[in-house]
């Protein structure tokens, strides 16, 4: 059931959505539908103030599952890019309260977008992030967008077209993460930022955080969009399909330029 890959509670106005598919939360369509449906359920209960993000497993989230990519047509592919890339978007753009990614774990591709999605990223100091679609045959598109205006163009180009993971040290000098803590502590982090969130007045934390999310927008969903073209269009490509069946069968992949 999706429901069960996805928990949710609320304890004193804060909303805790965490993701349980072992043993990595490979993102399968019904994981994007279950976090979307709660992220929903949070942004429309008026007594949840804050949004904290997390993981039931030692890894946040390891990216997409595979199977979504492999041997399926590009009309497939987009179904899911609409999931991740502009449902994920828009109910964080006006979702009205502040929500927070506590990691504690490896975070790669997908994985990226859904933290890189919230207000504030808390990670444990033994957390590693990285961007293995380059690997595999794809394109981590949608953070051509994303990665550059945080971090910028330089900072930006080595992860996305090198694929080596890079620890939680180099993620916040980049600026990519709000606050480096303890190995294990990031929830316990996140929650008293969470609770301190909570604690202002709903009517202006919407207000500003909706001024904020216009502010930083940019033409992002422009942007997006092409994003989505250009990652449809390289899934089609037989050196994709090659990439990915290569990482399955655990053997060098033999790229054809095709």
């Amino acid at each position: 059931m999706a429901q069960d890959l996805v928990r949710y509670a609320v304890t004193d106005a804060i909303a805790e959505i965490t993701l349980d598919r072992a043993p990595v939360n490979a993102l399968s369509l019904a994981l994007i539908d279950a976090l979307l449906a709660a992220l929903a359920k949070a942004r429309d209960d008026e007594s949840v103030r804050a949004i904290i993000i997390c993981s039931a497993h030692k890894v946040f989230c390891a990216g997409l599952d595979l199977d979504i990519i492999r041997g399926k047509r590009a009309t497939e592919t987009k179904g899911f890019l609409e999931r991740l890339y502009f449902a994920l978007n828009d109910i964080q753009y006006r979702m009205g309260k502040p929500t927070i990614a506590a990691v504690d774990g490896a975070v790669r591709a997908g994985g990226m977008t859904i933290a890189i999605s919230c207000d504030m990223i808390i990670a444990g100091d033994a957390c590693t992030f990285g961007y293995p679609e380059i690997d595999v045959g794809l394109i981590p598109a949608l953070h051509f967008v994303q990665l550059p205006r945080l971090v910028g163009k330089h900072q930006a180009f080595g992860p996305l077209f090198l694929g080596d993971p890079f620890d939680a040290a180099t993620a916040f000098r980049m600026g990519l993460l709000s606050e480096v803590v303890p190995k294990g502590t990031a929830l316990a982090r996140a929650r008293e930022l969470a609770r301190r969130l909570a604690a202002k007045s709903p009517v202006v934390m919407k207000i500003g955080r909706d001024a904020f999310m216009r502010a930083v927008d940019a033409d992002y969903r422009r942007s997006v969009e092409n994003a989505a073209e250009s990652f449809a269009l390289v899934a089609s490509t037989e050196d994709c399909q090659e990439g990915l069946n290569a990482f399955v069968e655990k053997r060098a992949p033999k790229y054809t330029g095709r």
